[in-house]
């Protein structure tokens, strides 16, 4: 990934968890390992913590602690009502970015 991919995705990595556990509820280790998955191969896990403990924070997520067959029990994160609303404000402000930036890339920015 290029240093322009990494600010992009800098800027669009909260809505891209809150996506992720929009499908189902997840640990830290599985979001990371499903980024990488996904071509995100730079995601250090440091950053996906930080970003969790963040949208906690802000009330995005629930968080239910798992007893783990491996160590300290796992906080699960699930999205909550509050949660939800970020993520369809995210799609909303992905749909207008992206929109505008088509109509600028194919030559039609009088519009």
């Amino acid at each position: 990934m290029g240093k322009q991919t990494t600010e992009m995705l800098k800027g669009t990595l909260e809505g891209i968890v809150l996506a992720i556990l929009s499908e189902r509820p997840a640990y830290g280790y599985e979001i990371t390992a499903w980024l990488r998955d996904q071509g995100f191969v730079e995601i250090a896990e440091g950053t996906v913590y930080a970003l969790l403990v963040r949208i906690e924070q802000r009330g995005f997520v629930d968080v239910e602690k798992v007893p783990s067959e491996k160590g300290p029990p796992r906080k699960v994160f699930s999205l909550n009502a509050q949660g939800q609303e970020q993520l369809n404000e995210f799609w909303r402000t992905w749909s207008f970015l992206s929109e505008r930036l088509d109509k600028l890339r194919q030559g039609d920015s009088q519009s």
